[in-house]
């Protein structure tokens, strides 16, 4: 299973038994937030929880504004969305928005470590940074 940006706008899931062929897709979600409005991807890989699968999402919106969300899909039917942040949980702030690619906070993927989610992320194309939540949190945020 992966998920991708299939069509350049929306998230969709896909399935294969053979690594090289991507053939069976289902979209998975659309835009539907004004933060996420232009286009949604994936951060990386879904990240296995007690709750679901927690998958970071970067959104697109106004003025190429990037900034990262989160979804919880079902553990036993990732084709399922159990919850969708319905703000961004990570937006560039003063320090980020300048840069070779203005006003973006973009994240390739995050590892969990003890009780946190600590996630990598790019700023403006031009540095890199750190960011931790609690695991419990963000469930909690997304559950709420």
């Amino acid at each position: 299973m992966m998920i991708s940006r299939l069509d350049g706008e929306n998230l969709h899931i896909m399935a294969s038994s053979n690594v090289r062929f991507w053939n069976e897709a289902r979209k998975l979600r659309t835009p539907v937030y004004p933060w996420e409005f232009v286009q949604i991807g994936n951060c990386g890989s879904p990240i296995e929880t007690e709750k679901g699968w927690l998958l970071l999402t970067h959104g697109v919106g106004p003025m190429r504004r990037y900034c990262i969300g989160a979804d919880l899909l079902d553990r036993d039917d990732p084709s399922r969305i159990i919850a969708s942040s319905r703000d961004p949980i990570f937006c560039p702030n003063e320090s980020e928005r300048e840069g070779y690619v203005p006003n973006v906070v973009y994240s390739c993927g995050a590892m969990v470590h003890g009780d946190h989610l600590v996630m990598p992320y790019g700023m403006s194309d031009s540095a890199t940074g750190f960011a931790t939540v609690l695991i419990d949190d963000l469930l909690s945020y997304l559950l709420g």
